[in-house]
């Protein structure tokens, strides 16, 4: 049974105290290993998309003469300053239990400091974190105004994206009450978005609009179904330990970045299975099944008219998958959009 991440957004504003941090080289990253019932695996207190160096730092807290302000939801505004995502634990020691990982660019909530601990909140984890890896007081503050970005929230029951904004055009997606999604410009009563990469238009009527930035992405066992194989549990779980990690067109990186088919070929190598490098391609793969025979391990397409993504199925509902820049590799509920068709890859 291997962890699996949730990732959202944070909906507003943040920022109270100045924090001032002063940064030294850190020697090495810091290395647990995490074992569950089906797989062990070696991971570092930051997970890293690619080799450099992370500073460390002491950190001091001062309080600020000026009133109380907020920034994206935030009233102490802390924001990742890594490559990859930092590993959120229960308590602040490096053998504590991972409860969540907070992503390069998200915002948090500092809560308090326990030696070189702080203790932070974001979306729904709330943990502890190692401080020379946030910046705080104004340079959080810089940052966070340099990549937030504008997020739609679906209010209604379910919401279709249109291929152009009007009732007539072509639906590319239903989406379900509280999906977000990126939003690129606002065109009358009509927003203009960003879905796995493709664009397309959703009524104003029926989101609320924020500007956000990325926030906490929780840990959840994957649920498997009765049956399911060892093979399928493994590769989930190997699957999903990449959340986080950059959307890159073309790419075929898991950790320095890759697009979706590139995502699931990387995958899929790991055990004897060789895809080729697109989406439409890899769907001509393996057996059809229907979305009632889903297993984890199965692949879903999806697309407007034709196949133009691909995700895996983690089972209960929900798969990993490289959706888009701003997001990377992220979890979604699977029936965010329709899929087009389901294969099966493994017995």
């Amino acid at each position: 049974m291997k962890d699996r991440i949730i990732r959202g957004f944070s909906v507003v504003a943040a920022g109270c105290l100045l924090f001032s941090v002063c940064r030294t080289q850190s020697e090495q990253n810091r290395e647990y290993q995490a074992t569950s019932g089906i797989v062990t695996a070696s991971v570092v207190d930051v997970d890293v998309a690619s080799q450099f160096a992370v500073s460390s730092a002491d950190v001091s807290v001062t309080a600020s003469t000026a009133g109380p302000q907020e920034h994206y939801g935030y009233q102490n505004l802390g924001m990742a300053n890594v490559e990859g995502n930092i590993n959120i634990r229960e308590a602040a020691s490096e053998d504590a239990s991972i409860v969540g990982k907070l992503p390069e660019n998200a915002g948090c909530e500092i809560l308090g400091q326990e030696g070189d601990w702080l203790h932070i909140s974001s979306g729904e984890v709330d943990g502890y974190v190692l401080a020379e890896y946030i910046l705080t007081g104004e340079e959080a503050v810089a940052l966070a105004d340099e990549v937030a970005a504008e997020i739609a929230t679906v209010t209604g029951d379910s919401l279709r994206v249109r291929q152009e904004p009007n009732t007539e055009s072509a639906i590319l997606a239903t989406m379900p009450k509280g999906e977000e999604v990126e939003v690129i410009a606002h065109e009358g009563d009509w927003i203009k978005v960003n879905i796995d990469n493709e664009t397309g238009y959703i009524s104003g009527e029926f989101v609320e609009c924020a500007i956000a930035l990325p926030d906490a992405m929780t840990l959840s066992e994957v649920r498997f179904g009765n049956g399911i194989s060892d093979a399928r549990a493994s590769l989930v779980s190997y699957a999903t330990q990449f959340v986080g990690n950059p959307y890159v067109w073309g790419g075929t990186s898991l950790t320095r970045g890759a697009d979706c088919s590139g995502f699931v070929l990387s995958v899929f190598a790991q055990y004897g299975i060789y895809l080729p490098h697109s989406s439409r391609a890899q769907a001509q793969y393996g057996t059809r099944v229907s979305t009632s025979e889903l297993k984890a391990g199965d692949l879903l397409f999806y697309g407007s008219g034709s196949i133009s993504h691909v995700a895996i199925y983690l089972g209960n509902g929900q798969i990993v998958h490289a959706s888009t820049e701003r997001t990377g590799i992220i979890i979604s509920n699977a029936f965010y959009r329709n899929p087009i068709c389901c294969v099966s890859l493994l017995d």
